[in-house]
């Protein structure tokens, strides 16, 4: 049986620990705060990232060089026979792209997999755990690779924010918008499901949102994978305490499900700010 490993990126919200527990290589991502470079996880803690946030520092996100790659599979293939790369989306970086592009090179070509089953974070992170699944039945990578793919659209993730300030910065939403928003406190609700960020609702204050989002959840489980089971999973910016609101929340909504939970990566924080709840879920692939 051949040896497969499996690497990421840090959007996935895989810590470098969680990573070295699963087995998963995590190549972080690039963050540049006042022009200086940063290694989501490694060169960067949450705990600096926010503050530097809160200080209202410039913030931008990169993606990992192709040399990172080149590093990272090329250590793996001294081990393992083939690699499946579980990149975010492509449709939110190009680091699908470079990726992809790099795997066509020698001596990856052939050997490394590179899925764009466009997730981003929790659903990202699914994916992976997916993966591993598949390579302990015994699944070979291309076969894999095809799989996840096949499950592109399979997802949902449903996001509200506590301020418009950072969608302002990202262009999301007009000046002349982010006021009238804060004055009217309106919160919206964003939704990827496939490849991109899309306006969902608008909505006043967050225990409206947070109800938009659970009724949207429920309608993609009821309608959406009518049947199919699903993973739920829920994700914050927030504070620990409002975290644990969120999820008790969600389970009182959907109970017997498994609801996992966690911080929203840097790198999607950077976009949205602090105080946002995430709810997503993926459809459990049947192998």
């Amino acid at each position: 049986m051949a040896k497969i490993a499996v690497t990421t990126d840090s959007n996935s919200g895989i810590t470098q620990a969680e990573g070295k527990r699963l087995g998963v290589r995590v190549i972080p991502t690039p963050f540049f705060i006042n022009g200086e470079m940063f290694l989501e996880d490694i060169t960067l803690t949450r705990e600096e990232f926010y503050q530097r946030l809160d200080a209202d520092a410039d913030i931008s996100t990169s993606q990992p060089s192709p040399g990172d790659l080149e590093d990272a599979w090329t250590e793996l293939l001294k081990d393992y026979d083939a690699i499946i790369h579980i990149p975010i989306s492509r449709g939110l970086s190009t680091a699908c792209e470079t990726a992809a592009i790099v795997a066509q090179d020698e001596p990856f070509a052939g050997r490394v997999f590179v899925a764009d089953n466009q997730r981003v974070s929790i659903t990202q992170r699914q994916s992976v755990l997916d993966a591993l699944e598949m390579i302990e039945k015994g699944m070979e990578a291309q076969q894999i690779a095809e799989v996840l793919l096949e499950e592109s659209l399979q997802s949902s993730i449903y996001i509200t924010v506590d301020t418009l300030k950072y969608l302002k910065k990202g262009g999301r939403v007009t000046p002349a918008g982010a006021a009238l928003g804060a004055v009217l406190n309106i919160k919206p609700v964003l939704q990827i499901q496939g490849e991109k960020l899309d306006a969902f609702a608008k909505v006043r204050g967050m225990k409206a949102a947070r109800l938009k989002m659970l009724d949207a959840m429920e309608k993609d489980i009821n309608e959406r994978f009518a049947g199919q089971p699903v993973h739920l999973m829920g994700a914050y910016t927030c504070t620990e305490e409002e975290a644990r609101q969120w999820k008790a929340q969600m389970q009182e909504r959907f109970p017997g499900y498994d609801i996992f939970m966690c911080p929203l990566s840097l790198s999607v924080t950077c976009h949205i700010g602090k105080g946002s709840m995430a709810l997503a879920c993926s459809r459990v692939i049947k192998l």
